[in-house]
């Protein structure tokens, strides 16, 4: 088993790839955690359809399991920009827990950490990231 980490270098990328990357490694059923600032009160309204929110420090924690309606959510929809950076996701971390693998989208999902991934897994990935390399900074560990 492997571990992924991944960066977004250069903010003009499209979230093409990270949604090909939910669709591979996020599933019906897994384990959920959404964190937003506390003064992101849509994305807490919205994120709060899939589990219960509770405040930890400046942020709130929504804690629930991946639906269906949230699959299609994170698939679909494309977030606003803040002009800061291009953000692949308007829920600022997503943490997923699966039975054997661990995804975890941050800040925006311009930061991934993916543990437990398969040989099968890391060949996905590199194959979905590849037309993107020169936007992004990946470091693949597969001695776990």
């Amino acid at each position: 088993m492997g571990t992924i980490r991944l960066q977004v270098i250069d903010d003009s990328i499209s979230s093409d790839w990270w949604k090909k990357l939910v669709g591979r490694f996020v599933c019906i059923g897994d384990e959920l955690e959404i964190r937003c600032w506390k003064e992101e009160v849509l994305e807490i309204q919205q994120a709060s359809r899939y589990g219960t929110p509770s405040e930890d420090g400046l942020e709130v924690s929504v804690k629930g399991t991946v639906t269906d309606a949230l699959l299609t959510e994170l698939l679909t929809e494309a977030p606003a920009d803040n002009g800061e950076f291009r953000k692949m996701t308007k829920y600022f971390s997503i943490f997923i827990k699966g039975k054997n693998m661990h995804f975890y989208s941050e800040h925006y999902g311009t930061e991934l950490y993916i543990t437990g991934a398969s040989s099968d897994d890391i060949s996905f990935f590199s194959k979905t990231i590849a037309p993107y390399e020169k936007q992004l900074s990946v470091c693949i560990d597969q001695s776990n």
